[in-house]
């Protein structure tokens, strides 16, 4: 579940290190479910009923459930990391003296209501001092690696889609504030948002001093230009296919293809190199019309919409007014009530430029090299019940089974902390003296050129973590064909060490599974087992996967998430298809631990009972409507009633396991249940 909300966990032993007791723990709470429920009717409520009426919703979160009860440790554990720092003076230019001296910054809103909108003043006035197109392209070029998103399009150093060993540039659509489904046909919920955001808009516009009429005559020019060129943008399906989103060409060809923007002036002053070759350009369409409306519109328009870009980009690192009023865009769009302490924010914010650095203190004190071990052997047992589950299976030809296993096996396992560190952030200064958007607008330039020192015409290091160890997340990384747990995921409440086999498997093990099922979804099927977008299939078991997950995807799109809002299955098959296959894979390995460690019945329940018990129960959360819309809206996951009660009528064990029958509501016919991995 790469780059996206609630991924995957893992645990911190291995499930067969000891054999069962007694006494380990079912965790099994009958008072969390509500047995007044069917199983087969609505499990989500029969296994977390209970849950969910004692744990309401607070007023900061728009969820509640196991994630946030982590991230919510995890924020105590940072600042603490952070404040040991933060509270004496370091050397200059040591770890210590930059993590406090940012975090300092940023918890002083004396200096930084004081300032107001002032660090970005200069700025705005360069873009008011601009008389011609030509001076505010230039400006826009100066301003983009600064870190302000002046440049309406994503450019800078990827890997080669086609070539996973080596480093390319690419170009990508932007541009909008949201995504163009907002704009070309949005839903009820969707119609909420945008006018949110443009109210958000022209409250900025306000506050740095332009009146009420002028604010809003801005605001509309930005909002008209988005419009314009978002009916040209891929949509989130699409940008969902990675082969849609290849377009590689020469360098020279890129900028006769694009010569709105003076690209060699651009990539000279960002710190870019000189040599480049080739890139790939994602999305040529939007590209080609934002620049081109870029260079065809009014400069009233233009300046609008790079002031919209300085203003924005800098909101939540200028005084408590900007933060306060991106909170109540946010209290639209998630349906939160509570701002967030400042400093879980200065939390947030520092690792958004200085992550490595907590990381290594982070890992250094809750994540042993031991628990990193036994967790490896854990995933690797759940990598061979898994190249049983692809054996097993009764649609593929032995010819593409092989190549599946060769790729399940050349899985990178990337656990806890990276082997190696990237050691980006040596090149970070941070300077009190200044403002924190002035220290951010050297600090972006410093990564630009540090990226490139570490990778440009270096082959690319697989091993690389993409993800720091204090994240609560997981992902799968289809170029690198790795899969990555750090160390934050890797503890309680998704795994406990005191637990029995059907708690550990049904919840840490699914997810497991989950991240690699990944590399078998229906993006991450199309890279082989090394990185590169090619195909593996023969053309007969291509047609039969694609047939398989279509049930998947139809299933899903009859979900009703809140009323009058379906999921969108074909948006979200990659993550459902994870789902699936976690379950299947970790019931498996379930199985196998049985056969040596049997367990029976406890608490009322079966062992595979307690299994699907616990799947359930990682899934408890109250969601605010709102947020439950946002998650259909803009992301690539289902909501979680929806990972439980429509994930679980596709697994066959899970019918067995509560006598689910006819009749029952979540009751979906074996030949129509979807049978992937």
């Amino acid at each position: 579940m790469k780059t996206r909300v609630l991924l995957a966990a893992l645990a911190f032993v291995s499930l067969n290190a000891a054999a069962q007791t007694p006494a380990l723990k079912t965790g099994i709470d009958k008072a969390n479910m509500d047995l007044t429920v069917k199983p087969g009717d609505d499990f989500y409520e029969y296994a977390d009923g209970g849950w969910l009426k004692s744990h309401p919703l607070d007023a900061q979160h728009p969820m509640n459930g196991a994630f946030v009860d982590l991230e919510e440790q995890n924020n105590d554990r940072i600042r603490d990391l952070v404040k040991e720092y933060a509270e004496k003076k370091m050397p200059q230019g040591t770890v210590g003296q930059k993590i406090g001296s940012l975090y300092r910054l940023y918890m002083d809103s004396v200096a930084r209501n004081k300032m107001g909108y002032q660090p970005i003043k200069p700025m705005l006035d360069r873009v008011e001092a601009c008389k011609t197109r030509q001076q505010l392209f230039q400006l826009m070029y100066e301003l983009d690696p600064m870190g302000y998103g002046t440049l309406p399009v994503g450019f800078g150093l990827d890997v080669d889609p086609t070539n996973a060993d080596k480093y390319m540039f690419s170009a990508g659509q932007g541009g909008l504030s949201l995504d163009p489904e907002y704009y070309t046909h949005p839903n009820e919920q969707q119609k909420a948002v945008v006018e949110a955001n443009k109210a958000m808009k022209k409250d900025f516009f306000k506050m740095v001093g332009f009146s009420d009429a002028v604010a809003e005559k801005k605001m509309q020019a930005v909002w008209a230009f988005q419009s314009k060129i978002a009916p040209v943008f891929y949509d989130q399906n699409k940008q969902r296919d990675p082969m849609a989103n290849i377009h590689k060409m020469s360098w020279a060809q890129f900028m006769k293809t694009f010569p709105e923007v003076d690209w060699t002036t651009y990539c000279k002053i960002s710190g870019y190199p000189n040599d480049i070759d080739t890139i790939n350009v994602g999305q040529p369409e939007p590209i080609s019309a934002t620049l081109k409306a870029l260079k065809t519109t009014d400069l009233f328009t233009l300046k609008a919409v790079l002031e919209n870009s300085i203003i924005g980009s800098s909101a939540s690192i200028l005084s408590d007014a900007f933060n306060d009023r991106v909170f109540k865009y946010r209290q639209t769009v998630y349906g939160v009530k509570e701002q967030q302490p400042r400093w879980k924010r200065g939390v947030n914010f520092i690792q958004g430029l200085l992550g490595e650095s907590i990381g290594k203190l982070y890992a250094a004190k809750y994540f042993p090299a031991s628990a990193k071990e036994r967790a490896t052997k854990m995933i690797k047992d759940l990598q061979d019940a898994f190249a049983e589950r692809i054996e097993a299976n009764t649609w593929m030809t032995p010819a593409t089974k092989a190549k599946a296993i060769e790729k399940l096996r050349a899985m990178i396992i990337n656990v806890g902390y990276p082997d190696k560190w990237e050691d980006l952030e040596k090149y970070v200064e941070i300077d009190e003296n200044k403002s924190i958007r002035a220290n951010y607008d050297i600090i972006s330039k410093a990564l630009i050129k540090a990226s490139i020192e570490k990778h440009w015409k270096k082959p690319v290091d697989k091993t690389i973590m993409d993800m720091y160890p204090q994240t609560v997340n997981a992902c799968y990384d289809p170029q690198k064909n790795s899969i990555n747990f750090p160390a934050a995921i890797l503890q309680p409440p998704f795994f406990d060490a005191d637990a029995e086999d059907a708690a550990n498997y049904g919840a840490i093990g699914t997810v497991i599974g989950h991240e690699m099922s990944h590399g078998f979804d229906d993006q991450g099927c199309q890279f082989d087992k090394d990185g590169n977008l090619a195909n593996w299939w023969t053309a007969e078991d291509k047609a039969n996967y694609d047939k398989r997950t279509k049930v998947l995807a139809d299933w899903f799109s009859q979900q009703e998430a809140v009323p009058g809002l379906k999921v969108d299955g074909n948006k979200t098959l990659g993550e459902n298809i994870g789902d699936n296959g976690g379950l299947h894979v970790a019931y498996l390995a379930f199985q196998n631990a049985m056969k040596q460690h049997p367990l029976e019945t406890r608490d009322g329940f079966t062992p595979n009972q307690r299994f699907f018990l616990a799947y359930g129960r990682i899934w408890a959360s109250n969601i605010a409507p709102q947020f439950i819309a946002y998650i259909v809206n803009s992301d690539v996951h289902s909501p979680n009633r929806q990972r439980v009660n429509a994930a679980l009528p596709m697994i066959d064990e899970w019918y067995d396991a509560f006598n689910i029958k006819a009749g029952d509501k979540l009751f979906v016919p074996a030949e129509k249940r979807a049978h992937i991995w």
